[in-house]
């Protein structure tokens, strides 16, 4: 395909944008078609949002270490602080200010590089044609025009799963999009869902001062992670004071009103019969793709039963010249995996070298405090597949800088292929977990033995040694 490529993206999230980048770099034509804001939900509602409010639970959560190390902080009277509160009013105009500057960035990087972007609704007409229904500022009007394309990019994203029993209201009971618009912290949240968000969100809120009841329809927080690093939060979730109620399923929740309509609370009732009373709920009960009314179908683009784009590796859909990238397909939703798979896609379409994804050395994150990082094989996939695997994990507990820092929390685990010692995968439980999993990466993605992590320099002390010497009680495994 030659320079001069036309290509149209639906969608400006980090599959998105990322693309565009590629595809201007490659020396195309691009077109963004874009309905919600440039960066999508990764930027606008989901993991900036979510994280910077979480980074301001963790301030909070500094002072009752502070305390523990000795400090004391004295008001201007001379009395002892011994406390901080939250204005979340405050917080929330920083979180969606932070996310609406990250999102400008991002269109003034894609305008430096002469990306076209077209504020409103794409739509397949077939392979090469792209409909855009465009957002106008007068009067709510629109209209539509057709952009010939070489090659489409569908990156739509993915939205939060409702239930027809637990609508959400926007004020009482609320989706994880809708939870920057509260003015005030909630006295009680009710969270439903002990995936990654609710988990994440849960732990936030409850830093931040918030009574906070986790439902969690499984044993453990957190399933399909790792088993050790979910029982480590789960007991920093209890010792914290959040009421964590495993193996209840929701079946309904309820906006309570006093006699003159006015909404004073919620009720989450379970399918056991059980009647959980708060003044809001979140629920975070997954996630469902943006794929309807896009013409995929029509255009001949397979989707799976959930409805996600099926794409292969370099992602490709079953229509020659339409990729797909991001939540939209189901791989894997982070956004570093669309971000990945955009990169990919164009630089498979417009010819350039490319490998193709390899989940097998995707690093992930959950900003619970503390963080899990994780990367390449999993415990679940050694049970799995019965995998003989070494594998050892060694505790904070022991760790001089983690006893500086007041840390008392978490671990470090790798697993390595017996008799090469080749570093297969590897989790971390610690602050800064998401920075601390890059060497793990890095040995993963590079088929590094553990005497090769072990024999690097690592500062003393630091939280790293531990990942070095988890490495050195693996050789001659």
């Amino acid at each position: 395909m030659n320079a001069a490529s036309q290509v149209v993206i639906i969608g400006g999230g980090p599959g998105g944008y990322e693309a565009a980048l590629v595809a201007a770099h490659l020396g195309a034509q691009v077109t963004m078609i874009d309905r919600d804001g440039l960066g999508g939900a990764a930027v606008l509602t989901d993991c900036v949002p979510s994280k910077t409010l979480i980074a301001t639970a963790d301030y909070m959560s500094m002072v009752d270490v502070a305390i523990d190390l000795g400090v004391r902080m004295h008001d201007p009277e001379g009395d002892v602080i011994s406390d901080a509160s939250a204005e979340l009013a405050q917080i929330n105009r920083r979180v969606l200010d932070l996310a609406a500057a990250q999102s400008e960035d991002i269109e003034r990087r894609l305008d430096e590089v002469g990306v076209t972007i077209v504020r409103g609704t794409g739509r397949l007409v077939d392979a090469s044609t792209v409909r855009a229904e465009l957002s106008s500022g007068t009067e709510g009007l629109h209209r539509t025009q057709d952009f010939h394309a070489d090659v489409v990019l569908v990156s739509t994203g993915a939205t939060p799963r409702v239930m027809g029993t637990a609508m959400p209201d926007g004020e009482r009971i609320l989706t994880w999009q809708q939870i920057y618009d509260l003015t005030e912290m909630p006295e009680h949240l009710i969270v439903v869902g002990s995936g990654v968000t609710g988990a994440e969100l849960a732990q936030a809120y409850l830093g931040l001062g918030a009574q906070v009841t986790l439902v969690s329809s499984r044993q453990h927080v957190l399933p399909g992670h790792d088993p050790d690093a979910a029982r480590v939060i789960e007991d920093v979730f209890t010792k914290r004071g959040m009421q964590v109620l495993s193996r209840s399923r929701m079946q309904a929740t309820d906006v309570i009103r006093d006699e003159s309509g006015q909404a004073t609370g919620v009720t989450v009732t379970l399918e056991d019969g059980r009647v959980i009373e708060g003044t809001h709920a979140l629920l975070a009960v997954g996630a469902i793709p943006q794929t309807r009314g896009l013409g995929l179908e029509e255009a001949g683009v397979a989707l799976s039963e959930s409805g996600h784009i099926r794409v292969d590796r370099v992602s490709r859909t079953s229509v020659r010249g339409v990729y797909a990238a991001g939540d939209c397909t189901g791989v894997l939703p982070l956004a570093s995996v669309a971000a990945m798979q955009g990169r990919i896609a164009i630089a498979h379409a417009l010819g350039d070298a490319v490998s193709p994804l390899n989940l097998d050395v995707v690093s992930a994150n959950i900003f619970t405090d503390p963080e899990i990082a994780t990367v390449g094989l999993s415990e679940k996939d050694i049970d799995d597949k019965a995998l003989e695997v070494a594998t050892v994990m060694l505790s904070l507990s022991r760790n001089p800088r983690a006893k500086m820092q007041g840390i008392t929390d978490g671990f470090v685990k790798l697993f390595a292929a017996p008799g090469t010692g080749t570093v297969l995968g590897g989790v971390v439980v610690a602050p800064s977990a998401s920075e601390l999993i890059f060497p793990v990466t890095l040995a993963v993605s590079h088929r590094l033995n553990v005497d090769q992590l072990a024999s690097a320099f690592t500062v003393y002390p630091s939280l790293t040694g531990s990942i070095a010497e988890a490495a050195r009680r693996l050789h001659a495994t």
